[in-house]
């Protein structure tokens, strides 16, 4: 004899796991934004302020301007954005590793920056996407 056994769930439980993906969308979308901007900054004023290969400044700052190109698809929340950035955001990546590397004092310091930006960025962007796909299943289901 088998008992039918049904658990009732009230409609604030049953989209908690929507609600929870939307959260989690909602705040890499700005992690993402925002660590972009610092990046471009950093790179920008880098290689025309802080520490600059020549004096004056040097045409690296030029380095910045493909970061700006993701910015639109972030703040509309383009899922292919999120995916292609994950992936061109470790050419930055092996940039610090370089000048982290090779660099003297205040260029060392700004590529340990530059790591830790690239890494933020790369997390959100994960974690955007696997929301996003997590928020998908939620309201399909």
């Amino acid at each position: 004899m088998h008992d039918n056994f049904q658990v009732e769930s009230s409609p604030e439980t049953a989209s908690s796991p929507a609600k929870a993906a939307s959260t989690g969308v909602l705040m890499t979308q700005g992690v993402a934004v925002v660590s972009l901007l610092l990046l471009m900054v950093l790179c920008v004023s880098w290689e025309l302020f802080l520490a600059p290969i020549k004096p004056g400044g040097s045409w690296l700052a030029v380095k910045a301007l493909p970061l700006a190109l993701p910015l639109g698809g972030f703040l509309k929340r383009r899922l292919y954005t999120f995916r292609w950035v994950s992936l061109v955001i470790w050419l930055y990546f092996i940039e610090g590793v370089v000048r982290a590397y090779s660099d003297p004092w205040p260029s060392f310091a700004l590529a340990l920056v530059e790591l830790s930006l690239c890494l933020v960025l790369f997390v959100s962007c994960a974690l955007h996407v696997k929301y996003r796909f997590r928020a998908a299943s939620a309201q399909s289901a």
